[in-house]
Parts: C-alpha cells; sequence; structure tokens
C-alpha cells in the first residue's frame, strides 16, 4: 500500500490538537474497523490511529507529542501515512491468498490491532515445515471469521 503524503495545518479544537486527513482511509488503505497509522509529522516519527471527528478522518496530536517534536497549533505540517502492520499486500502468497479468498476472514484480520496481526503472522511464519504452515493457515482462517484476536492456546 502506498504512502499518502498531504500538506495540513494543525488545528485546536477543544483543549485537542489535530490534523484533518485529506483522504478516506477506507478508500486508500481499504475498508477496515481501524486504521492504525506510521509515518511522520512535520519530520518527526509519529504512530497513531485515523479517527472520526467532525471535520472527517483526522490525527489527534497529544500535548507530550507537540511539546517533544516543536509542533504547535497553527503550524503547516507535512504529514506522510502508512498503514501500520502487516498487510496484505507485503504478506506471503499463502496467507494473501486464503485471506482473500474468504472477505469475512479478511475484514476482521484487517480490523485487528498490530500487535495482533503480528501475533498471527509470528505463528503461521514460526512453521518449520510447510505442512505445517498450511495446516496453521486453515485454523486461522475459522478463527478469524469468528472475530478471533487471537488463537488459544493448546491444552
Amino acid at each position: 500500500m502506498a504512502d499518502e503524503t498531504f500538506a495540513a495545518s494543525v488545528r485546536a479544537v477543544g483543549a485537542r490538537a489535530l490534523i484533518v486527513v485529506p483522504f478516506e482511509p477506507d478508500t486508500a488503505w481499504g475498508v477496515r474497523t481501524r486504521h492504525s497509522v506510521t509515518g511522520s509529522v512535520a519530520g518527526h516519527p509519529f504512530r497513531g490511529k485515523v479517527e472520526a471527528s467532525a471535520d472527517g478522518p483526522c490525527l489527534y496530536l497529544g500535548p507530550a507529542w507537540r511539546r517533544d517534536n516543536g509542533v504547535e497549533v497553527g503550524d503547516e505540517v507535512e504529514v506522510i501515512l502508512r498503514p501500520e502492520g502487516p498487510q496484505l499486500d507485503t504478506m506471503e502468497p499463502d496467507v494473501a491468498a486464503a485471506l482473500a479468498a474468504d472477505p469475512e476472514a479478511r475484514a476482521n484480520f484487517e480490523g485487528l490491532t498490530t500487535f495482533c496481526r503480528k501475533n498471527y503472522m509470528r505463528w503461521i511464519d514460526s512453521a518449520k515445515r510447510p505442512e505445517t504452515r498450511a495446516r496453521r493457515i486453515a485454523e486461522m482462517m475459522p478463527l478469524l471469521r469468528r472475530g478471533a484476536e487471537e488463537r488459544t492456546a493448546r491444552p
């Protein structure tokens, strides 16, 4: 998935500061229940979530982050964003094919937190034999369809 780069103004909304995102994340990166992102704001590393606001999708900038990076309300900044964590277009073909073939599992996978998506991928990638990997992918799909954030340990 491509990075999204744009210029924006840091705005105050009540006691909070935000940057309005000038594109629809669901259109750019696919429909998800949450959009965890990474990138930079004014050249400083940034991780967060695209959240809803009255002005559309936005990034909230916390006071400590703004203080530590010298970003103030009213500043014009360059923003570079990309989805965080495992993405379908960067996965191994076998996992990507399984998720592409099951829209419900894919939607649930993409809605998981980065931590949970990475845990599923670590579990699959840790398989030493191809047949173990295939079995784990097959086990993952019904878990995702049920909305399981993680697989539970076996007895």
